[in-house]
């Protein structure tokens, strides 16, 4: 990928302004608990976050992911070629080699690059009664089976959110006894995180936002080669049960396995998000009715 010239990145993303802290946010985010993240304020310029949530699509526009069965309820997007101008220059800016640059300086992490294909990624919107589930992130790439997932960046553009919308990423520690930290996702706001085995994070508590309203962000993930991968240990999205989830941690147990079986199969064969998002569909109306089934026993 051709990268912006510096005259273009500097519209879109503050260097001047960051640049100068890479050593102070390295120093942080190494240190930070429950694991490696930073929280970034104002991350882009005014006039590139305004423009992007301009040209933000709806919901109710053509082309988004069903991500929702029992686990998750959001939609996605990331067929970069729809998006609008103002979007793409983002995603192109946080994918060039000079944020790169400045993200394996922040994280310390060596052979970062991007994802172009936005797998999993791109543009994620979540409408009232939407949520996602403490999980660990899948381990590698579901097609470069070689490539080896290790950090997050997310940009929030949630003008006026209100604690009371909730929606706030929650961050769990290693053992998921406790929430360690809790961030409104507001406009603006950047969540970079490495992606461990066990960076338990999500955001499980159903929005409460009015009609519409919407939690919008922009995802992006960051890989490395691994020089063995089949060294490497792979695993699909472990979602994970908080500790007063009560009996709803059987229905998020069983519903982590039938993904992590779909997740097999779309490694193997090579499927895309599109045809996951009919098969969630599936899943989520299966899983609805054995809760149903459960509850209906339980209450004999």
């Amino acid at each position: 990928m051709k990268s912006p010239t510096a005259e273009c990145q500097d519209k879109i993303l503050p260097y001047s302004q960051w640049t100068p802290l890479v050593n102070s946010l390295h120093n942080k985010y190494t240190h930070a608990s429950p694991f490696p993240h930073t929280m970034i304020e104002n991350f882009l310029t005014p006039q590139a976050i305004e423009e992007a949530l301009l040209a933000f699509p709806s919901l109710g526009s053509a082309d988004w992911i069903h991500y929702v069965h029992l686990n998750e309820k959001k939609f996605g997007k990331n067929d970069k070629s729809s998006f609008h101008p103002a979007l793409r220059s983002i995603i192109d800016e946080l994918n060039s080699d000079r944020f790169l640059g400045f993200l394996t300086e922040l994280t310390g992490i060596k052979g970062l690059f991007a994802d172009e294909s936005l797998e999993g990624g791109g543009l994620h919107q979540s409408g009232p009664g939407g949520y996602l589930n403490i999980h660990a992130d899948f381990t590698s790439h579901p097609h470069h089976r070689d490539w080896h997932r290790r950090v997050n960046v997310l940009v929030y553009l949630n003008k006026n959110w209100e604690n009371k919308y909730n929606g706030h990423l929650e961050l769990w520690d290693r053992k998921m006894r406790r929430r360690v930290r809790k961030i409104a996702p507001v406009f603006n706001r950047c969540v970079i995180f490495n992606t461990d085995e066990d960076a338990f994070h999500g955001h499980p508590k159903p929005l409460a936002c009015p009609p519409g309203t919407t939690r919008k962000s922009i995802a992006l993930y960051y890989y490395v080669k691994h020089a063995e991968p089949k060294l490497m240990r792979v695993h699909s999205t472990n979602y994970k049960a908080r500790p007063y989830d009560g009996f709803k941690s059987v229905f998020i147990y069983a519903d982590k396995l039938v993904l992590a079986l779909y997740d097999r199969v779309k490694r193997i064969f090579g499927m895309n998000d599109k045809i996951a998002s009919k098969l969630l569909k599936t899943v989520h109306h299966i899983s609805l009715k054995l809760k149903h089934i459960f509850i209906l026993k339980k209450k004999k």
